[in-house]
């Protein structure tokens, strides 16, 4: 697979991942608790998506590294929201592990594509 390809791939990755969370949230029985985590969850998972979109067209490395920093903050927090979720017993292990594996797996490529860009500086 070449760079533009692994790219594209990602882009679907990060949004197939948010549209999975909303998909969920919406079927989830909602408590006030649950309505406020939620909303920060699909907060941070659209942002993931919609800032690695933007640092895929950034003009510079500086503006691509910042973005990635974005995004790598923004694949933290979702990571977080469903640890959250999981551990609150609003959601089981089973319905969140997915969403957590492929947040976890996300976070950790968009980290070392943004500490290769800082290596170069």
């Amino acid at each position: 697979m070449d760079k533009s390809e692994f790219i594209e791939q990602l882009k679907n990755r990060t949004k197939k991942l948010a549209v999975d969370i909303i998909l969920f949230y919406d079927k989830v029985n909602k408590t006030d608790a649950i309505r406020i985590i939620g909303r920060q969850l699909i907060r941070s998972v659209t942002s993931t998506a919609a800032n690695y979109r933007a640092a895929c067209i950034a003009r510079s490395q500086k503006e691509f590294f910042s973005k990635m920093s974005i995004v790598v903050e923004e694949a933290d927090e979702t990571l977080f929201w469903l640890e959250l979720l999981e551990e609150s017993n609003f959601a089981s292990q089973l319905e969140l592990k997915p969403f957590k594996d492929e947040a976890l797996e996300i976070l950790k490529i968009v980290s070392r594509a943004r500490k290769n860009v800082s290596n170069k500086n």
